[in-house]
């Protein structure tokens, strides 16, 4: 007789089934970090991103935003509170589950690049692939055509110490989208880079947007908030909506449009 399956695994199941327009879900979420006196580095946090949506998160330093991104992105659980990822609860995920969740329906840029020095522009996005186990017949060939849908295809094979700012980010971008997330995250972007490198990569992601991807950028840059459809600003934890955005693009998947 067949296993009786879990209620973990139905949800991950679900995960491969037809898209839920709703995205990210979360409602009531608390991230508290114990000690002698508790910080709610996310307080009571209420929020909806549906398929096709930017959003940009604002706010100071140590005000919440990272530590919200790392619970959407499941590098973090929350303390109190519902979090479902197109429809699939993550609290029933064991941490092999939420890796998974992570390696095929999400993508992340930081500021920092993260790229290894050693490597050409090819090979770092290649390496996206060792985590989420793609075939490796065609792997070098995909990480090519990720940098040039990116505006890299002359840079393939340039070691990433002769790349620029503005190149390296995008080298990082061409990372995360290998394995086409449902949900890119952005985590300062633009922080290292200059005005207008910045300018640069921000239309990178207009163009990655009008395809139909799934953004969430965080950033303390109004500039750079302004630019997404959606804004909302954290303060001691709590999220607020200062501008809403219009409604999403319908999609027929990740990062397409029909």
């Amino acid at each position: 007789m067949a296993p009786t399956p879990t209620v973990a695994d139905r949800n991950e199941r679900a995960l491969d089934e037809p898209a839920n327009p709703v995205l990210v879900q979360l409602d009531g979420v608390w991230r508290t970090m114990e000690g002698t006196e508790p910080i709610h580095a996310v307080a009571n946090v209420t929020l909806r991103i549906e398929r096709g949506e930017w959003w940009s998160i604002t706010g100071a330093s140590g005000s919440g935003k990272s530590t919200l991104l790392n619970l959407i992105g499941c590098l973090d659980r929350p303390t109190q509170g519902e979090y479902r990822f197109d429809g699939t609860d993550v609290a029933s995920l064991s941490d092999a589950q939420r890796a998974g969740l992570r390696a095929r329906h999400l993508g992340f840029v930081f500021q920092a690049f993260h790229l290894l020095s050693t490597r050409t522009a090819t090979e770092n996005v290649m390496v996206a692939d060792l985590y989420r186990r793609g075939p490796r017949s065609d792997r070098r060939e995909r990480a090519r055509e990720a940098l040039v849908r990116v505006g890299l295809g002359s840079r393939l094979d340039a070691s990433v110490t002769r790349l620029s700012g503005g190149e390296r980010q995008r080298v990082a971008i061409a990372r995360a989208l290998l394995g086409r997330p449902d949900l890119l995250l952005c985590d300062e972007p633009t922080g290292n880079l200059d005005s207008t490198t910045t300018g640069e990569v921000l239309d990178l992601l207009e163009e990655l947007h009008a395809d139909g991807q799934t953004l969430l950028v965080v950033t303390h840059e109004a500039d750079v908030a302004r630019r997404g459809g959606t804004t909302a600003a954290m303060s001691d934890g709590a999220l607020t909506v200062v501008r809403a955005g219009p409604e999403p693009a319908a999609t027929t998947g990740p990062g397409r449009t029909p």
